[in-house]
């Protein structure tokens, strides 16, 4: 786990710890609620797990547009913007306290102005009709099984009315002949992190679920999974075929 300080920091609203939390190649400041009702207090192993091996990868999210389902205190999608200018947008609970933190980070840690945010309660009607970030990511989402079928009705959402707004190149897709990999992302794809223990019966309900709705799932390593439309749903331009 990595290292982390400790500072303090009492609102009049609200009650919230500041820590320092060491990410690859910086330090970042980030407050977090004392307690949430909604869970979105604190951050998750995964995070760091997660950011680590985008590092390792950062070839493959490098120039696309990313939405970050659950983002909590907005670390991770700070991380990323400050490593690699990523053009993320974060997106939590529909909930204006969430949203108010993670804008208080982003400043905190020199991101100005803030990140775009989406305020969106799984399982409910997405703000956008035609969403067009062609890479989703989250970490540490399945801890509520009840929620299964919300998140997978908002991921199949994201992905399958996934509408590309500019020409850019679609990054091809191949193996890695040593290690079996796979090269690359598909437009659009899900890339999710899970180091969180649950039973292996509810992490299969989840990616049973997926794989119900017309999604295909993929374990690429480390504990991260790629989750994409199955091929014969989506087009080479990533739009839905009739």
């Amino acid at each position: 786990m990595p290292k982390k300080s400790l500072l303090e920091v009492t609102d009049v609203h609200q009650s919230f710890v500041e820590r320092r939390h060491q990410f690859p190649g910086m330090e970042l400041v980030i407050r977090e609620f004392s307690f949430h009702q909604l869970n979105a207090n604190l951050l998750w192993p995964g995070t760091f797990a997660f950011a680590e091996w985008l590092v390792q990868h950062h070839s493959w999210i490098e120039g696309r547009r990313c939405l970050e389902l659950g983002s909590g205190t907005g670390a991770l999608a700070i991380f990323l913007k400050k490593s690699f200018n990523l053009d993320i947008t974060t997106s939590d609970y529909d909930d204006q306290e969430i949203e108010e933190n993670i804008a208080h980070n982003c400043q905190a840690n020199g991101i100005k102005p803030v990140l775009p945010h989406v305020k969106h309660s799984w399982g409910e009607t997405f703000p956008s009709a035609e969403p067009d970030w062609d890479l989703i990511i989250a970490s540490d989402i399945l801890l509520y099984v009840k929620q299964y079928p919300n998140l997978i009705k908002s991921l199949s959402f994201l992905l399958k009315s996934y509408k590309s707004k500019d020409d850019k190149a679609i990054p091809s897709v191949g193996n890695d002949q040593s290690s079996g990999m796979c090269m690359g992302l598909a437009v659009p794809a899900f890339l999710m992190s899970w180091r969180r223990r649950i039973g292996k019966e509810d992490e299969s309900l989840f990616f049973t679920g997926c794989e119900n709705a017309g999604l295909e799932v993929k374990h690429i390593g480390s504990r991260v999974y790629c989750i994409k439309p199955r091929e014969n749903m989506v087009s080479t331009t990533g739009s839905i075929d009739d």
